[in-house]
């Protein structure tokens, strides 16, 4: 894949986990699609799994459900963090 082709995958999962979980800003979703699409590939290829759709479609997905992942963790992370300096 080319640098534009990740960073259309990078933007397009990005936005769409950011407006499921809720996102940090444009440029953020793009790494977050981009970080995702690591951790998506990742786990499909251990889990043994397939994309349900072929081509760009395919990766986008994948990458997707990594970002759902990624924006997740970072949620429950920062608020954690807010939780604990709340509480001093």
């Amino acid at each position: 894949m080319d640098i534009v082709t990740w960073l259309v995958v990078g933007l397009v999962a990005g936005v769409l986990a950011g407006l499921v979980v809720g996102g940090y800003g444009l440029l953020a979703d793009i790494v977050v699609g981009i970080v995702g699409a690591f951790i998506g590939g990742a786990l499909f290829a251990h889990m043994g799994w397939h994309a349900p759709f072929v081509g760009l479609a395919g990766t986008i997905f994948v990458a997707f459900i990594g970002a759902l992942i990624l924006l997740v963790v970072l949620h429950l992370i920062h608020s954690a963090t807010y939780r604990r300096r709340a509480l001093y």
